[in-house]
């Protein structure tokens, strides 16, 4: 509930404090005085947006802010904590407004987007306008109203989530037929490209063994020449060769090798080069001899050698990356016949989930329905209570017929009434005035007031076109409300005015330079004068002070 507001610089106000009590609190002023001032700085609170003349004249800035005890509102404290904002029993809302337009917000002390207020002031509060009656006239607010006195929210949350996976998989299937055409032209081409690589068919790390191997058989008769040459330079060589010539030079220097140390080390290293030298002589031998031309080989390795680097070049990779290239291609050429079969599987989701969305959505028409009936007899009975005496109220749900899907299910709701007997029953806004409007408001909000979800309520004027018994009626309606949650209400009707728990007098002031909007609570002495002055004008008789007493009384 809202406990305290506090506005300084705002319009005409200068400074204002305002402590707000539980049960029922009424507003009442002079004509022109600025009743709605307070509900005005109390939205700009809850995030409204802020017009050119927020600022006081000859003003910096305009602050407002508001509190509110959310002590048994877990709405409000959910939304807090997923918000991480400071978390109490209250709640202090605050908007700070330059003279230039600028705007800060504040929940709890910490700065935040006008957006959050907005958000969380529907949690807290609710504010019904003097026009606000006319959206009793919207099929969608019908419809919600339905559906917040049946309480079946499990329901709705049913059939829009049916709906929303409707919606999902249609997009899906659109997405995926769109781009058939171009799928299908991608799919030839990738299955040319595998199949090609199949074909080819060249394994991991074969690429390097087949560069050596072209590498060496076309080099072959070069190796085998060569190597022969070495061959009979090292030891096959009768004139001369180097086993031969560095075995005596080793022989001769043997002879001394016991004269001289030195020689000796170069003696032992000579035998250790002629080692080695046999060695490499044995090795090379042993390659010539197993060294083979092979036209037929060569030709089979060159051809493969040469696909490779063409087809490397064809797909602009490196030869030894065609096997990581295959595996991608068949991955891709793979995906695109799982898109295929997917327009199969998403067809037939569509239509099992249709079907249980259709099953959900004749739940929640039967349980608009059984809730209408009972709507229906509890308005028409307010309605006599509000002096329609020969009111008649009906809500019609037909099923839509275009079979068209929608979050809020198949059904076409309609407020039907009929105000004067013999009257056939008509849409609501064909055969309703404005006053009629705000009582069939009124009689909803008092019918509803088990589901309000929001601790407070602000009618701001609704009871315009109201006058007499009817009046007293609506103060009782209203004052039945305040039992179940907060109510403030901005009236000028002194049967209305009379049922409030506490009571606020606006006044305006001015000195010919300067005006300024003062807001009173009300003492009960000065309640019954301006409740007197609501009966009888500026002149208080003795007689309307007497009547007020007994309206207060009441």
């Amino acid at each position: 509930m809202l406990l305290q507001l506090n506005i300084q610089n705002f319009a005409i106000v200068r400074n204002l404090d305002l402590e707000w009590h539980q049960g029922m609190t009424t507003i009442t002023g002079e004509t022109g005085a600025g009743k709605s001032i307070a509900i005005d700085a109390l939205g700009l609170c809850l995030g409204e947006r802020a017009t050119t003349n927020t600022v006081r004249p000859n003003c910096k800035k305009a602050e407002l802010s508001a509190t509110f005890d959310i002590a048994n509102n877990t709405a409000a404290q959910n939304w807090l904590k997923t918000k991480d904002l400071n978390l109490d029993d209250d709640c202090i809302l605050r908007r700070i407004i330059s003279a230039e337009g600028r705007s800060k917000s504040y929940i709890n002390g910490s700065q935040v987007p006008l957006i959050q207020l907005k958000e969380l002031g529907q949690l807290l509060i609710n504010i019904h306008g003097q026009h606000d009656h006319q959206l009793l006239t919207k099929a969608s607010e019908q419809r919600k109203i339905v559906d917040d006195y049946a309480d079946h929210c499990h329901l709705l949350d049913e059939v829009k989530y049916y709906y929303k996976q409707w919606q999902q998989l249609n997009n899906e299937l659109k997405s995926l037929q769109d781009s058939q055409l171009q799928r299908e032209a991608k799919r030839q081409l990738l299955q040319y490209q595998v199949t090609e690589l199949d074909e080819f068919s060249l394994q991991e790390d074969e690429f390097l063994q087949l560069e050596g191997d072209y590498k060496r058989h076309s080099h072959a008769q070069s190796i085998l020449t060569e190597s022969l040459i070495a061959l009979d330079i090292l030891s096959t060589n009768e004139q001369f060769n180097v086993n031969d010539s560095l075995g005596k030079a080793i022989e001769n220097l043997s002879a001394f090798s016991h004269i001289d140390a030195d020689l000796a080390n170069i003696t032992n290293l000579l035998q250790e080069s002629l080692i080695q030298i046999e060695e490499a002589s044995n090795d090379l031998r042993h390659y010539h001899d197993k060294l083979e031309l092979d036209p037929q080989a060569y030709a089979a390795i060159e051809e493969r050698y040469s696909l490779a680097l063409q087809l490397a070049k064809k797909h602009q990779v490196a030869p030894e990356k065609l096997p990581q290239l295959h595996a991608s291609l068949s991955q891709e050429l793979a995906n695109i016949s799982q898109d295929e079969s997917r327009v199969l599987t998403v067809i037939d989701e569509i239509e099992k989930t249709e079907q249980a969305y259709f099953q959900s959505a004749e739940k929640l028409s039967k349980s608009r329905q059984k809730s209408a009936k009972a709507l229906s007899k509890k308005i028409s009975t307010s309605l006599h209570e509000l002096n329609m005496e020969h009111g008649k109220f009906h809500v019609d749900i037909t099923h839509n017929d275009s079979k068209a899907l929608s979050p809020n299910g198949i059904d076409e709701v309609l407020f039907l009434v009929s105000l004067n007997p013999g009257q056939a029953l008509e849409a609501m806004h064909k055969v309703a005035s404005g006053g009629e409007l705000s009582r069939i408001s009124l009689a909803m909000q008092v019918i509803l007031a088990d589901k309000v979800v929001t601790p407070a309520l602000i009618f701001d004027e609704v009871d315009v076109g109201i006058s007499g018994p009817t009046a007293a009626m609506v103060g009782t309606k209203l004052q039945q409300l305040a039992q179940k949650t907060q109510v403030i209400c901005v009236t000028h009707l002194p049967q209305v005015a009379c049922k409030g728990h506490q009571q606020f007098f606006v006044a305006k002031l001015t000195d010919g330079a300067h005006t300024e909007t003062t807001v009173t609570e009300l003492s009960q002495q000065s309640r019954v004068k301006e409740i007197a002055r609501l009966l009888a004008g500026d002149k208080i008789t003795d007689n309307s002070l007497a009547n007020a007493a007994e309206l207060l009384a009441g």
